[in-house]
């Protein structure tokens, strides 16, 4: 049975979830068609899609047409999960009416079923309740904000401090209450991200925040091994690196040598 919004938030909100809930990200079709098939309750298609697809060092170059182009392949790929779409930096902070314009093309043109936004300041507040308030389901993101990695100095762990900490909590907090139905929470402390969950009636999913999150998130192609570089707190499940430039060194050799086709 396909996931949708509605299930996410009754999942948590009628009790205590039997399972937690399993988020995998997506690019294209063929990367779409894996996660799905796997089962994922959620398909995210990432912004870190700049860096797994298009070779990227940050996030920050990706456009709104780069993450058409993919969402639009990746729905094409998913049947059952709640397929989720990253709006790109500078898509949705100029403007509320630029967000809303952009948040609507996702769902629009890609068939997106929700977006996720970064940050969780007085600007994002406002967005998420006006997108919410117009029917555009919308799913927060604190902690680590990859979009803010200038600010950041770099990809670190977040919420060290007690001062960092309780911001995240309010920010978590206040996304809940501009109706966010899900928060990402990324990079930071497991105690804080125990915290969070406890004090959030909609699910947390995290990513590098330890066990006590409702879900949890790895971008594929790291759980997969196509990532030359993973983040410490991914896990490698197989090397299809590997395996792939094995298969392609096996086939040239044998081009080269005559024995393919023959």
């Amino acid at each position: 049975m396909a996931v949708s919004v509605d299930k996410i938030l009754r999942w948590k909100q009628t009790g205590a979830p039997a399972q937690p809930l399993a988020v995998l990200t997506a690019w294209d079709v063929m990367s779409a068609q894996i996660v799905d098939a796997a089962g994922a309750d959620i398909v995210l298609v990432g912004d870190s899609l700049a860096m797994v697809s298009l070779g990227y060092d940050t996030t920050l170059p990706l456009t709104l047409e780069d993450m058409l182009i993919c969402a639009k392949a990746v729905r094409r790929g998913v049947k059952n999960a709640l397929m989720v779409v990253d709006l790109p930096f500078l898509s949705y902070q100029i403007s509320i009416e630029e967000a809303i314009r952009t948040a609507g093309r996702m769902l629009k043109e890609a068939g997106a079923q929700a977006v996720k936004l970064e940050g969780g300041h007085e600007g994002v507040l406002e967005t998420v309740h006006r997108l919410v308030q117009w029917g555009i389901p919308v799913m927060g993101h604190v902690g680590l904000t990859p979009q803010s990695v200038n600010q950041f100095g770099g990809f670190r762990k977040q919420g060290k401090t007690e001062k960092e900490a309780d911001r995240i909590l309010s920010e978590a907090q206040d996304l809940e209450q501009a109706g966010a139905f899900a928060i990402v929470l990324e990079h930071i402390p497991a105690d804080l991200a125990r915290d969070i969950t406890k004090a959030l009636v909609i699910p947390t999913i995290g990513i590098g925040a330890g066990v006590h999150c409702d879900g949890q998130v790895l971008v594929t192609a790291d759980v997969l091994g196509l990532s030359a570089w993973q983040p410490p707190f991914a896990k490698v499940y197989t090397n299809l690196r590997q395996q792939a430039i094995d298969a392609a060194q096996q086939f040239c050799g044998e081009v080269r040598s005559g024995q393919y086709p023959g």
